[in-house]
């Protein structure tokens, strides 16, 4: 398949200002979207976060499709050819660019003119295996991967997982809710007050992160999957990443050798891995160190194996291990 090379979500989001909408050729009123038969309005969203973000926003005014069904592993995801042929006829469509490569690409083809990258909404970051240093053996580890058959963050390495900070997920959902009042003006009162609820959700759930994690005995944790940059960054943490940020790669022998070390010197209880994927790494490497094992969910997908039923139950249980793991006090 001939894949077309997108802009990079850095180019992108430093053309357009927090919590403004980039909506191709939506112009106003007069270019509002035309509801499906169902009177709503037709939104797909790339996966969880941002059907998420529709369904609390929307309420009532939308009918909400997703792209990633529950259990299927976000990054990997390949598009049927009828799912193609069905993102043209949405209204609006919710995606989060350099998260899934063959969803960008479609997306890009389908000229839906009320397209929003949620990538545009708040500033992006490059986050590696943790914040603030730079290791050999996450080095090593990259290279040996190749991260082949990733395209995980855009070209410039940014991190694209913001919806794991619950403040930039509240600037992303201000963003949505414009977008979805721009494509509906009839129901744009009803869309700012259900954006004007969820901003305020996720402030309070801010504030739980912060006050459970301000003191704890340790600020490392160390994950399979480095998706916490964003809110290892927020609360103050280090994140150790036994990967980067594709969570299929595998660690070299340098850096398993390495969280060995930071484990004992940094008093780490816990090695975290994610519902979605193996945690045979995650078992190794706390097997050999004396480690217990526990989930931190990236939030990619809910499924029968998701501590809670939605975004805010689940951050709540991430919250919980994290202040188990760190010591809370």
């Amino acid at each position: 398949m001939n894949v077309r090379r997108l802009i990079p979500t850095t180019a992108v989001a430093g053309a357009v200002a927090l919590g403004i909408v980039s909506l191709s050729a939506c112009a106003g009123t007069s270019d509002a979207a035309d509801k499906g038969s169902s009177g709503k309005l037709d939104v797909v969203a790339s996966f969880y976060p941002m059907q998420y973000l529709a369904e609390q926003i929307g309420g009532g005014h939308v009918a909400v499709d997703t792209l990633t069904k529950p259990g299927v592993e976000p990054h990997d995801l390949e598009l049927k050819p009828k799912q193609i042929g069905e993102l043209g006829e949405a209204d609006v469509i919710l995606y989060l660019k350099g998260i899934q490569p063959a969803v960008d690409d479609a997306i890009a083809q389908a000229g839906v003119k009320n397209t929003v990258d949620a990538a545009t909404l708040t500033t992006l970051e490059a986050h590696g295996n943790e914040v603030g240093h730079e290791h050999e053996g996450e080095e090593h580890a990259a290279e040996e991967a190749g991260h082949e058959g990733h395209d995980h963050g855009s070209e410039a390495g940014t991190d694209p997982h913001i919806w794991l900070d619950p403040v930039k997920y509240a600037e992303v959902a201000k963003g949505v809710g414009a977008a979805l009042e721009k494509a509906d003006p009839a129901h744009a009162a009803d869309y700012k007050k259900n954006t004007d609820a969820l901003v305020k959700k996720l402030g309070a759930l801010n504030t739980e992160f912060e006050t459970g994690l301000k003191n704890t005995s340790t600020k490392t944790f160390i994950t399979t999957h480095s998706a916490f940059g964003y809110l290892a960054e927020r609360y103050g943490l280090e994140q150790e990443g036994i990967t980067g940020i594709d969570p299929e790669s595998e660690p070299s022998p340098a850096r398993i050798k390495e969280l060995q070390d930071i484990a004992k010197k940094d008093k780490v209880s816990t090695v975290f891995f994610e519902t979605l994927a193996s945690d045979k790494t995650a078992k190794t490497l706390a097997g050999d160190t004396g480690l217990t094992t526990d989930v931190l969910d990236p939030l990619e997908g809910i499924t029968d194996k998701s501590k809670g039923d939605d975004y805010i139950e689940v951050m709540q249980s991430n919250l919980a291990a994290l202040k188990k793991a760190l010591g809370a006090k």
